[in-house]
């Protein structure tokens, strides 16, 4: 009996094996030429097109290079300069037709509709606000990467929220169901009202976009080229593109194509995949 197991136990983690390796992202579709050091994307479902935050020089330089692009849902661009006059647009999010986007130490707000900046809001000790994501009752969370702190707009004042341990370099973000979860080298989840931090996934390795697939699964990148998925307790590695220099930044999760947006920073390019299994 005892070899019979022993013969089961390794037939199972021969396919187990198997199944792991056979978790694989499938290129959909890149985006032309134009963009210019894409750091963050966005898909905007009401409005079926995908924002591009364009840092276009230096991430930490108040230069007033940076603009945001559209794109139409196949990758091709539909307005390359929509918004322009930014320093060097990071992460975004939709609020009540505005968009909110991280830049420097500043939370831009765009109304949609007319494409122009409406209002910016100063981030006192901020120094590189990084993501952004919105609750469902109009918080806007803003990560500052090299403060170690969480920055919110909440009643039109923009302060910090939450600092320090664990965090040590907080970057992803994503708020849901009164949760705010937060990517640093591990994943992290706030609750909103009481802000008890709690440690979610160890050894995420450095997070740069935070989201969820359709079943729940956190899928989440590593700037280097790196994107897995959580999935049954474990993180399987779903893309490696170091080794070709092409990075992963701040991705997003397309719900209704089941697709994962990724910014490629440096290749001035964005990618769509599908997560084969």
């Amino acid at each position: 009996m005892k070899t019979i197991l022993t013969c089961l136990f390794f037939i199972l983690l021969f396919f187990g094996t198997i199944v792991l390796k056979a978790q694989k992202l499938e290129k959909i579709w890149t985006s032309p030429d134009g963009l210019k050091t894409p750091e963050s994307v966005l898909f905007d479902n009401d409005r079926d097109v995908i924002y591009v935050s364009n840092i276009n020089g230096d991430p930490a330089q108040k230069d007033g290079n940076g603009f945001i692009s559209i794109l139409f849902p196949d990758g091709k661009i539909k307005n390359l300069e929509w918004v322009k006059k930014l320093n060097a647009p990071k992460g975004m999010a939709i609020y009540e037709e505005k968009l909110y986007v991280a830049d420097i130490d500043q939370l831009v707000e765009i109304d949609i509709e007319k494409g122009k900046i409406v209002k910016k809001y100063d981030a006192p000790g901020a120094v590189f606000l990084n993501d952004v994501t919105a609750c469902t009752n109009g918080m806007i969370f803003v990560s500052d990467t090299r403060t170690a702190k969480i920055y919110v707009l909440h009643q039109g004042e923009f302060k910090a929220w939450l600092e320090g341990k664990p965090m040590e370099a907080p970057n992803g973000l994503l708020a849901e169901k009164g949760k705010l979860y937060i990517g640093d080298n591990n994943i992290y989840e706030a609750d909103i009202l009481t802000k008890k931090v709690n440690l979610v996934i160890s050894d995420a390795g450095g997070v740069d976009g935070l989201e969820k697939d359709n079943d729940g699964n956190f899928v989440f990148s590593n700037w280097p080229g790196r994107i897995f998925i959580h999935k049954d307790g474990k993180n399987i590695k779903l893309l490696d593109t170091t080794a070709e220099e092409i990075n992963s930044a701040d991705i997003d999760f397309v719900h209704k194509s089941d697709e994962i947006l990724v910014p490629t920073f440096l290749k001035n390019q964005v990618v769509a995949y599908k997560i084969k299994w």
